[in-house]
């Protein structure tokens, strides 16, 4: 039996409402992942069901897994394709200029022994795309909705650093002095994913806002 809440179940799909701190990969320092949790996702299936895309470690929400090789393939190259419908709710430490935009930047991942690896806006980088809407403000802090085109690495949190100009709250990453200590981890959660599919319905999840959002004053709009 998996703790693991189940957003959307059918014979080649699982959406899953992915805990926060819990990271995709298996951590080189060895602790807590999400193989940890995929026998329990098998529900009656012999196969062990296999996540389509990622979520960073701090991010939590909507997460795809399919149930067998063929649909992994089929649900990989919609997300190749940009058939898939992917809602993301942040909170920034600032309120942007606007209700609403989008932002065009490149992205490349650069390295040093310092900082370690990181990714940055750069022309020579691939291009990503997110559209963002303003929800609602509170002491200072903006409830923001994301769109993505793509998917790139990090993208909506670079995305906010350095298309918005403010940082999502909590981010150890790309965040600066005004983020340390004023949440428990990166604002950013996956509310809503939607997956279309020839001759089937449409695979369709909403995650509902975890309490570390409604601890900073946003109410559930998750829907």
């Amino acid at each position: 039996m998996t703790l693991i809440p189940i957003l959307y179940e059918d014979g080649e799909a699982l959406v899953i409402d992915k805990p926060s701190g819990l990271p995709i990969d298996r951590p080189r320092r060895g602790g807590k992942s999400l193989d940890d949790h995929l026998d329990g996702l098998k529900l009656g299936f012999q196969r062990l069901p296999l996540p389509v895309h990622r979520l960073d470690t701090d991010t939590s929400g909507c997460l795809l897994l399919a149930r067998n090789p063929k649909a992994h393939k089929r649900f990989a190259r919609a997300f190749e394709d940009r058939l898939v419908g992917k809602r993301y709710l942040g909170v920034l430490a600032g309120i942007p200029n606007g209700e609403e935009g989008t932002i065009e930047l490149s992205l490349s991942k650069i390295s040093s022994a310092e900082k370690g690896w990181r990714m940055i806006a750069a022309k020579k980088g691939k291009p990503s795309v997110t559209h963002w809407r303003l929800l609602d403000t509170k002491d200072g802090r903006a409830l923001i909705e994301f769109r993505p085109e793509t998917g790139r690495t990090h993208q909506i949190r670079i995305h906010c650093e350095a298309g918005l100009g403010l940082p999502l709250l909590g981010d150890p990453v790309y965040g600066n002095g005004a983020t340390k200590g004023a949440a428990p981890r990166t604002m950013l959660h996956a509310v809503g994913l939607t997956v279309t599919r020839e001759g089937k319905t449409p695979i369709e999840a909403v995650a509902p806002l975890p309490p570390e959002f409604a601890a900073l004053g946003f109410a559930d709009t998750a829907a």
